[in-house]
C-alpha cells in the first residue's frame, strides 16, 4: 500500500505545455489512495481544463480567489487550502511561477497557497532548455532549496521548441515514485513493525449476552494510524469497535474475546519491534458459557467467573528485543499502581489514564495521559485529542528506539 494512502495532496498546475500531464498525475495520486485538490494559475486553463482535473480528482478545481460568475459565491480561502494539504506539489512548475515563488510575489491563488503552506512543497520544473540553464533560473533553484522546497528534477528529452535537452517535466509515474521515496526516507519508523491492541473484549455468558466494558478503541486506532503515518508496518488486533480505519496501510485483525486477543497477539509478537497494548481486556470471563439463551426465571442469577490470561504479563515474560508498552486505567492511587504494573509485567513504558481526569477515559475523543518510564521517570501531558496523544506516545517510543 502506498505511503500516500489517506494523504491530502494539493496539486498546483501552472501554464506550461506539460500541464496536460497533470491529468495523468492526478489519476495516479488518486489511485495511490491520496485525496487530491487542484489549484491552477489562470493561464494554466489554456492548456488543460478544470473540468478534466475536477472529474479525475473528484474535487472542485480552484483558479481564482472568487467565482466571478456568481456574485454570492464565497471566496476561495488560500489559507484553508494550504493548511488542508499534507503535501503540496507544483507540476508543471514554469520559470515564471518559480521566480515568483523565490521572490515572494503573490499575484494569483496558487502563489497565495504556496506562501501559506506549512507542509513540504515539491516542484517539478518544466521549461525550455535555454530557460532551464539560464543563470537566473539556477539562482531561483538555489533560493527555493534554501526555503526547504524540494525539486523533482527535470529530465533530458525533446522539448516543446523542438530542441533536445534538459527541462522536460518528469513523467507523472516518476513524480509519484519520487514523492513516495522521499517521504519514506524521512519517516522515523520506516522498517519497524508495530503490534497494537485496541478496544474491549467481550466474554460470552450465553449466545446473546456477554461481559464487556466501555472501551471504544479510539486510542488504539489513533496509535495504529499515527504509527503507519510515521512509516511503520502496523498490525492492529482489535476487539469489537465502531471505529473505522482511515489508513489502508494498517493490517486489522478483528477478535472478540480475551482468548482470541491473546492468541492473535502472541502470533505476531515475535516479529514485532514494538508492542503497544492499549486494549481494555476483560480480567474475568464466565467459567461456563450456556449453549442456549438463559431464561429470566429467578430474581438472582449467579455467574461463576474465572481469570482470563494476562496478555501483557505473558509478553513481558518472553520479550527479547521488543519494546513493550502497556496502558493503565486507574481510579485511585494512580501513579503507584502504574509503577507497580510497569515493574511486575516487565514493561518498558506504561501509559497512565485516570478516570478522575476530565477529558480522559473511554469513548471520549480526547485523553489525558502520563507516561512512566522503566526508570520511573514521570512525564505528564495535558488533555489533547487522541491523535495528538498518540503522537506524544510514539515520539517517546522513537527516542527509545534510537537511544
Amino acid at each position: 500500500m502506498s505511503v500516500l494512502s489517506g494523504k491530502n495532496i494539493l496539486l498546483g498546475v501552472t501554464a506550461g505545455i506539460a500541464a496536460y500531464k497533470s491529468a495523468f498525475l492526478v489519476r495516479l495520486l488518486v489511485k495511490a489512495g491520496a485525496n487530491v485538490k487542484v489549484v491552477m494559475t489562470p493561464s494554466a486553463k489554456e492548456f488543460v481544463t478544470p473540468l478534466t482535473l475536477s472529474t479525475l480528482s473528484k474535487n472542485e478545481v480552484f483558479s481564482s480567489f472568487t467565482n466571478e460568475e456568481d456574485e454570492n459565491a464565497q471566496w476561495n480561502n488560500h489559507v484553508e487550502l494550504a493548511l488542508w494539504a499534507d503535501y503540496f506539489i507544483i507540476a508543471p512548475a514554469t520559470a515564471n511561477t518559480l521566480s515568483k515563488m523565490s521572490q515572494g510575489t503573490c499575484d494569483n491563488l496558487l502563489l497565495a497557497c504556496y506562501l501559506s503552506a506549512k507542509c513540504p512543497v515539491y516542484y517539478a520544473p518544466a521549461m525550455d532548455l535555454d530557460m532551464y540553464t539560464h543563470p537566473s533560473t539556477k539562482k531561483t533553484f538555489e533560493i527555493l532549496g534554501s526555503f526547504g522546497n524540494i525539486q523533482i528534477p527535470a529530465t533530458f528529452g525533446e522539448l516543446a521548441s523542438g530542441l533536445v535537452g534538459q527541462g522536460r517535466m518528469a513523467e507523472p509515474e516518476d513524480i509519484v515514485s519520487f514523492l513516495e521515496n522521499d517521504i519514506l526516507k524521512s519517516l522515523p519508523l520506516r522498517g519497524k513493525r508495530i503490534l497494537i491492541t485496541a478496544g474491549p473484549t467481550y466474554e460470552a455468558i450465553d449466545p446473546v449476552r456477554f461481559i464487556g466494558n466501555h472501551s471504544s478503541g479510539k486510542m488504539g486506532y489513533a496509535l495504529a494510524e499515527v504509527s503507519a503515518d510515521l512509516g511503520a508496518e502496523v498490525v492492529l488486533v482489535s476487539g469489537p469497535s465502531h471505529v473505522h480505519l482511515k489508513r489502508n496501510a494498517v493490517k486489522l485483525i478483528p477478535v472478540t474475546s480475551a482468548k482470541e486477543m491473546y492468541e492473535a497477539t502472541h502470533a505476531h509478537f515475535d516479529n514485532c519491534d514494538v508492542a503497544i497494548l492499549s486494549a481494555a481486556v476483560a480480567d474475568y470471563r464466565p467459567k461456563r458459557v450456556a449453549d442456549q439463551k438463559i431464561k429470566k426465571k429467578d430474581s438472582v442469577l449467579t455467574l461463576e467467573l474465572e481469570k482470563t490470561d494476562d496478555i501483557l504479563a505473558s509478553l513481558g515474560k518472553i520479550k527479547q528485543k521488543q519494546l513493550l508498552i502497556g496502558f493503565a486505567l486507574e481510579t485511585e492511587n494512580e501513579l503507584e499502581n502504574a509503577k507497580s504494573k510497569l515493574k511486575k509485567k516487565n514493561l518498558d513504558l506504561i501509559v497512565l489514564n485516570s478516570l478522575n481526569d476530565k477529558g480522559a477515559g473511554f469513548k471520549s475523543d480526547t485523553n489525558k495521559v502520563t507516561l512512566v518510564t522503566k526508570g520511573n521517570k514521570v512525564i505528564p501531558f495535558s488533555v489533547k485529542p487522541k491523535t495528538e496523544v498518540a503522537k506524544d506516545i510514539l515520539q517517546h517510543i522513537i527516542k527509545q528506539l534510537h537511544a
